[in-house]
């Protein structure tokens, strides 16, 4: 993105949300190749041979953003951190139905000391993870907010304390201590 281009796109978003469709046609090219980095960071954390390439998560979270009556985007930092949002959604559910249908679906009987020797696969674990995310949303909304914008969003403390509104420091110590917490709920 060039330097210019949060400034711009802050204001075509502005301009989307007023109900400008075409604001939204000037704003995808400037920010797909971010969506796409986004969607490519989360492919990589996948299993290899998700069924789900970045395309089409990038597309499937703008076709959800695209529906929204009133866009309620506040800047380039905001929009981003709700794509992330939208992506994190999009790949939760892809992996609660692969799960699904793996739950007896055709499955033999095989004994426990059996079934130690497979590993879990990634799909299991972003199914954990945004369970132990919304534990803690309900305990601390921030702190889960926080962890959400920066290894889902991307966004850097700064980032981050601008579109949540708070101070940096706020920020680094949210993200410090709702690490703690994770790593300890998904290790019970």
């Amino acid at each position: 993105m060039a330097p210019d281009a949060p400034q711009e796109v802050t204001q075509l978003l502005a301009k989307w949300k007023q109900g400008d469709q075409a604001a939204l046609d000037l704003l995808v090219p400037m920010v797909e190749a971010e969506l796409r980095r986004l969607a490519a960071g989360y492919m990589r954390n996948e299993r290899p041979g998700h069924t789900l390439q970045p395309t089409a998560l990038v597309n499937e979270a703008w076709m959800r953003m695209a529906q929204q009556q009133q866009p309620e985007f506040e800047g380039r930092s905001h929009f981003v951190a709700i794509s992330a949002h939208y992506m994190r959604q999009i790949l939760v559910e892809h992996a609660r139905k692969k799960n699904a249908g793996k739950r007896g679906a055709g499955a033999h009987a095989v004994a426990l000391d059996d079934a130690q020797l497979f590993a879990p696969e990634r799909s299991s674990d972003l199914v954990a993870l945004d369970d132990a995310l919304k534990e803690l949303a309900r305990l601390h909304e921030r702190q889960a907010r926080v962890i959400e914008l920066r290894y889902f969003g991307g966004l850097t403390g700064e980032e981050i304390a601008e579109v949540m509104n708070v101070a940096h420091r706020t920020i680094v110590r949210d993200l410090r201590t709702a690490q703690i917490w994770l790593r300890d709920y998904l290790a019970t």
